[in-house]
């Protein structure tokens, strides 16, 4: 299985963005603290872009957010960058004639649906500034060791 690390890697966009204002703030350099290519980071910010989390201007390397760290939600961001998929799958070729495979489809469903609406509910309630508070926290744990 495949995972996603847009979420983690789009957040780590936007809270180095903030951290890291007034510095190098192109995609090279983002890149290098993702430990992504260059490419990918555009991609990324591009979706910020286009979702309103993120400004940019053509020509000029020098991102900002677009609305305070505390009004990002990793709901929004999640939403920009992976849309709104279903976060659990369900199997849809099962064997109908079995009492397991001919009913599991609809048995998950609901369930799912419910794990869904309770995992977008919780991403509401954290926000980038959340996540930076903590960022800057352990930052400075570790440099006092």
């Amino acid at each position: 299985m495949k995972y996603s690390h847009k979420l983690s890697d789009a957040v780590h966009i936007l809270a180095f963005v903030e951290i890291y204002a007034g510095t190098d703030l192109s995609s090279t350099a983002i890149a290098r603290s993702v430990e992504a290519n260059p490419s990918a980071v555009r991609q990324l910010m591009a979706k910020l872009v286009k979702a309103g989390l993120l400004n940019s201007q053509p020509g000029k390397v020098a991102p900002t957010l677009a609305k305070p760290p505390a009004a990002i939600t990793l709901l929004d961001v999640y939403r920009a960058v992976e849309g709104r998929p279903d976060l659990l799958h369900i199997d849809p070729k099962t064997n109908p004639l079995c009492r397991v495979g001919g009913n599991i489809q609809d048995t998950l469903t609901g369930l799912y649906a419910s794990v869904q609406r309770d995992a977008e509910a919780s991403m509401a309630t954290h926000t980038l500034a959340e996540i930076i508070a903590d960022l800057l926290k352990r930052d400075a744990q570790k440099r006092r060791k």
